[in-house]
């Protein structure tokens, strides 16, 4: 291990990259069952492509973090990306609802869209055309790209991570709910019986983050990790006390059986390539166009931000291996294209394994091998309360916004697209979106104040790009 992935060289140990990756895998377990979850409408599409869509989650994010491990030799973890995911459902249901064909026909039809998408992917980064557009974004928008990530990952946990039902079916937040209330009784009668949960799930955030931050000041290894759990414990134990639930009681009847057959029946190259005709050929190249360039820019977003964190950017801003890493990105998504899953790129929550000091592929191929793991223990994942791991989210985001002092503040061609990126990641929940508005905004500016000839030709091109996509694309 130490000569293939280097860990002296990289300042590393074999037990913190183990711990690394443990610790990414248990800030992203949660997209095991929720993206199967979003692309069948909670199973109401049926169980067997539930378990269809679980089991591709599993394998294809672990091919993509094989390939990031063996490949690139970067810590970076992928599975199927938030926001992509639910733009591919809804993809599917625009399908069904425009040819008549069966959802199950739909999926199959659209997982051919992710296969093209993933094979230009592959291909761009083997050119190196995907590597130019990195360096195509100006330092001023690259040195913002980190904050922006740090605060969209405190949205995250302070907001969708941590979500509690109320009495009545509706889905409460920690930032929106709890503390946006102006009074505690006010969001008592709103949430009836589901308050002493929400309670319970602040004081888990809380105590989490609070054990990491006094280890980590102590330098203690693996401090977000052992805060998580600590967070777990405490969060198990409240709501044996304080809920009279038990905590493990979906361990009972859990299954630890891979669903294979499932797969294989519902989406294991199952590609409905005559679908796409039904659909129209315009309508199937501007969903490629729209998934790629999504895609693209919250895989450069997060390999930029994280890496930046993490200290493996050179004196020009730039990541060694950046091809390699985009190409694992690829290979990822082609994966899920042929096992049966949205997109696959690489996941914000890398940012948690990193600062728990992994820096090597090591560090991926522990996550990956978690996620083929998860084939047989999911239940087991799925008994980590969410709360838990909205701590390690809010403290490593928090770190994450120390990439604001490299930001010239006295430039306004680099604070205004910063500051607008500071703002639109986390409200948008896309790291693409984030960086496509700084681009488009850095341009403008640049252009109506007489320094047109600084902007790049490929970063005027992909402002446009953003624009059309923003404005026109239907």
């Amino acid at each position: 291990m130490e000569n293939f992935f280097k860990l002296k060289e990289n300042g590393t140990t074999v037990r913190t990259e183990i711990i690394a990756g443990l610790t990414t895998f248990m800030t992203m377990a949660y997209i095991i069952a929720l993206n199967p979850n979003l692309l069948t409408d909670f199973g109401n599409e049926g169980r067997d492509l539930w378990n269809g869509v679980f089991m591709a989650t599993c394998v294809a994010s672990a091919i993509g973090m094989f390939v990031m491990a063996f490949v690139a030799n970067k810590p970076f973890a992928m599975a199927p990306g938030m926001g992509l995911n639910s733009f591919f459902a809804v993809v599917v249901t625009n399908i069904a609802a425009l040819t008549n064909m069966t959802y199950l026909k739909s999926y199959q039809t659209a997982l051919c869209i992710i296969l093209v998408e993933g094979i230009l992917f592959i291909i761009l980064s083997l050119f190196n055309v995907r590597e130019k557009i990195v360096e195509a974004i100006p330092l001023g928008v690259r040195l913002g790209i980190a904050p922006a990530i740090g605060l969209m990952l405190m949205n995250i946990g302070f907001g969708s991570n941590a979500g509690v039902f109320s009495e009545s079916g509706e889905q409460m937040y920690v930032m929106r709910d709890f503390f946006g209330a102006l009074t505690p009784s006010v969001i008592s009668k709103k949430m009836g019986s589901g308050y002493p949960a929400m309670v319970l799930a602040v004081v888990t955030m809380f105590i989490g983050l609070f054990v990491i931050v006094v280890l980590d000041h102590k330098k203690i290894k693996g401090s977000v990790l052992i805060g998580m759990l600590a967070a777990s414990v405490v969060n198990w134990a409240g709501q044996a006390i304080f809920l009279n639930t038990n905590p493990f009681a979906s361990l009972a009847e859990a299954s630890f059986l891979p669903p294979v057959k499932d797969m294989m029946d519902t989406t294991f190259f199952k590609l409905n390539f005559a679908g796409l005709a039904e659909i129209g050929w315009f309508t199937v190249i501007t969903l490629i166009v729209t998934f790629c360039i999504i895609d693209m820019f919250d895989t450069i977003g997060t390999l930029v931000g994280t890496a930046s964190r993490a200290g493996m950017l050179d004196k020009d801003g730039k990541m060694p291996q950046m091809k390699e890493a985009l190409l694992a990105d690829a290979v990822g998504t082609v994966a899920g294209s042929v096992t049966g899953t949205s997109t696959v790129t690489t996941f914000v929550e890398s940012a948690s394994g990193v600062e728990a000091g992994g820096r090597t592929g090591l560090t991926a191929l522990t996550t990956g091998l978690l996620f083929l793991a998860c084939m047989f223990i999911a239940p087991v994942a799925a008994v980590i309360p969410a709360a838990a791991t909205s701590s390690a989210l809010i403290y490593v985001g928090v770190l994450m916004l120390s990439g604001l002092k490299n930001v010239n503040f006295s430039d306004m061609n680099q604070v205004v697209p910063v500051a607008v990126m500071l703002i639109a990641m986390p409200i948008s929940g896309s790291i693409g979106h984030g960086i496509g508005l700084g681009l488009i905004i850095y341009t403008v500016m640049k252009v109506f104040t007489g320094k047109a000839k600084e902007v790049s030709i490929l970063t005027y091109v992909i402002s446009a790009l953003f624009l059309i996509k923003f404005f026109l694309v239907a």
